[in-house]
């Protein structure tokens, strides 16, 4: 699942860079200085371009972050929208969303991991986290249709159950990087596997002789 190029405006560039590219820049000049960190003057450095060039494509800084910031939430509500849709158990549709949003991460992994740093100090940041939250609502509601339906463990308060979930998918903005072997199966296979089957090995069934009611073999 990839996220939408098409959220990007189009609008007549200047030789040299156009809207996704200078998205695409400024982007990898938040996450290393932090957006409040980060001035026109850095990214015009950093592009290599004047500011008035950047002008030409963007109103300024924060239109940059709620470019990107769109990018990973649609991306993320795409998965969503695709995962209520289906017509299956809510265990198998909120397996869907998790492999999905994997998926997501791994295309956008630039714009999911801004998207995680978010604090609320813009109104374009507080707008993301109000995405977050419903984004997160969705989660919700289908582990608690899990557990209604029996699928899911009802000894754990579903809230903690989803934010556990999650909190597990949004970890591999800090660890996962492209190219990196994972063992042959998939990132998205790995996660899943962990979420939904556990660690432990399935119990092994014992063997004839220990079953109740069985008789000792005889020993002549």
């Amino acid at each position: 699942m990839t996220a939408a190029p098409d959220a990007v405006p189009a609008r007549r560039g200047r030789p040299g860079y156009d809207v996704a590219r200078l998205l695409a820049v400024a982007v990898e000049v938040f996450n290393e200085r932090g957006y409040d960190g980060t001035s026109m003057e850095d990214l015009s450095r950093r592009l290599g371009i004047a500011k008035s060039a950047i002008y030409h494509h963007v109103s300024g800084k924060e239109e940059l972050l709620r470019l990107a910031l769109d990018r990973a939430l649609d991306g993320l509500f795409a998965v969503a929208d695709e995962a209520r849709a289906l017509r299956a158990p809510a265990i198998e549709r909120l397996e869907r969303l998790v492999r999905g949003s994997v998926e997501v991460l791994q295309a956008e992994l630039p714009y999911v991991t801004l998207l995680l740093r978010v604090r609320g100090n813009t109104d374009v940041e507080r707008a993301a986290l109000n995405r977050r939250r419903a984004f997160d609502r969705v989660v919700a509601d289908l582990v608690k249709q899990a557990e209604r339906d029996g699928d899911i463990r009802p000894d754990v308060d579903p809230a903690v159950t989803a934010r556990l979930l999650f909190g597990m998918v949004n970890s591999l903005v800090e660890w996962y990087r492209p190219g990196r072997r994972l063992g042959g199966q998939s990132l998205a296979d790995s996660v899943c596997a962990i979420a939904f089957d556990g660690l432990r090995l399935p119990t092994s069934a014992p063997p004839p002789g220990d079953q109740p009611g069985s008789s000792a073999p005889p020993t002549m």
